[in-house]
């Protein structure tokens, strides 16, 4: 299929062509008729399928009819960091090059001043972090009452980052007559929940995920009682061959053990995940990519855009509850044909996770025998 195809108007093919762009990828093509149809959609979609195009395209195109004259907020965009709202600023500049839409971009962490002197200038879309736009509607800079187009993107991560209450807020403040949009890498019983008071008809598209494994990760596992995988976990950082490891844990407060336990036998560790500030995210990822941290403790969600050269190991602290996400975590290694390992610490209480794992990738992974904490 070609982006022609999706009967998008001539303003965004140009500014695609422009962009060098022809096919639309799977979300791509199945997100934007629904959308321009003006429905509700939920779109199931990790980082890197091309997500940001599937809601940017189809928004500029319903709102295309912008005026230079008076303008208020007509579409908004809510994006759990800065990071990703600059992202998809520079997506819609790109797209949206040649309609006569105007749109910023407010997020915390900065002063406010320049964001306020380009609200007041008008905008129709208006992309935002939720802290940063709760400031600044109480201030009275920003009004909602005319919105007619809501994204929400990596909703469950502003969920992991703890900005439901946040996002409630801001929705009491919308018009009820709206088109809702709202993207996740999961459909969690939480995202679900969301939703469903978001949106009364929904259409539901999905990317399904390659669940191929990559060829050049070299797999293996170690089943181990729960009380000493943190002894393992030390056991394996310490081999030669681990040189940079990304380390996986299921929750925010498990990562932060892992790491002062890690810290604390010496071994330079740092946790990253929602509850981390801005900062200590950028630094602990710069570290990372720099080789100055040797191991990262990542949360799935936290992990996202992490994207490292030459990675040798990805190491499942815990296994994770759906399959599909341990195809994404030792995807982080064996890239651009440097050869990487991944290494997974099963507790008989996570058996059944690891037995889904097997049917999905389709493989037989070995089993590591020779450690000091093999399960007897």
């Amino acid at each position: 299929m070609k982006f022609s195809e999706l009967n998008l108007i001539e303003p965004l093919m140009r500014a695609l062509d422009h962009a060098g762009y022809e096919q639309p990828t799977p979300i791509q093509q199945k997100a934007i008729p629904p959308i321009l149809e003006g429905k509700d959609v939920f779109g199931c979609a990790q980082t890197g399928t091309g997500k940001t195009a599937a809601f940017t395209l189809p928004m500029l195109q319903l709102l295309g009819n912008g005026s230079a004259k008076k303008r208020h907020i007509r579409g908004l965009v809510l994006a759990p960091t800065r990071e990703l709202a600059m992202q998809i600023s520079a997506n819609m500049k790109t797209y949206g090059h040649h309609l006569p839409l105007r749109h910023t971009v407010v997020f915390g962490g900065v002063s406010q001043n320049p964001q306020v002197q380009q609200l007041r200038k008008g905008v129709d879309v208006l992309i935002a972090t939720p802290g940063r736009l709760l400031d600044l509607m109480q201030q009275g800079f920003i009004r909602l009452d005319r919105i007619e187009f809501l994204v929400l993107d990596e909703a469950d991560r502003m969920l992991d980052m703890g900005f439901i209450h946040d996002i409630k807020r801001i929705l009491a403040k919308l018009p009820a007559e709206r088109q809702n949009l709202l993207f996740s890498a999961t459909a969690s019983p939480e995202i679900m929940k969301l939703v469903k008071s978001m949106m009364k008809q929904i259409v539901r598209v999905s990317a399904t995920p390659k669940v191929q494994t990559a060829e050049l990760v070299d797999q293996s596992v170690y089943f181990v009682a729960k009380d000493k995988k943190r002894s393992l976990l030390k056991h394996v950082l310490r081999q030669k061959e681990v040189s940079h490891a990304l380390v996986f844990t299921r929750t925010k407060r498990g990562a932060d053990r892992v790491a002062k336990d890690l810290v604390r036998a010496g071994i330079n560790a740092e946790a990253i995940h929602g509850n981390k500030s801005q900062g200590a995210r950028e630094r602990a990822l710069k570290g990372f990519k720099n080789r100055s941290i040797q191991v990262l403790i990542a949360t799935d969600i936290a992990s996202r855009g992490i994207d490292v050269d030459k990675l040798s190991h990805v190491i499942n602290f815990e296994i994770p509850e759906v399959a599909e996400t341990y195809v994404h975590r030792i995807g982080r290694t064996g890239r651009a044909g440097s050869p990487g390992k991944a290494f997974s610490f099963c507790t008989p209480d996570e058996m059944p996770y690891w037995k889904d794992i097997h049917k999905l990738v389709r493989k037989d992974i070995p089993e590591v025998r020779k450690h000091p904490f093999a399960l007897s």
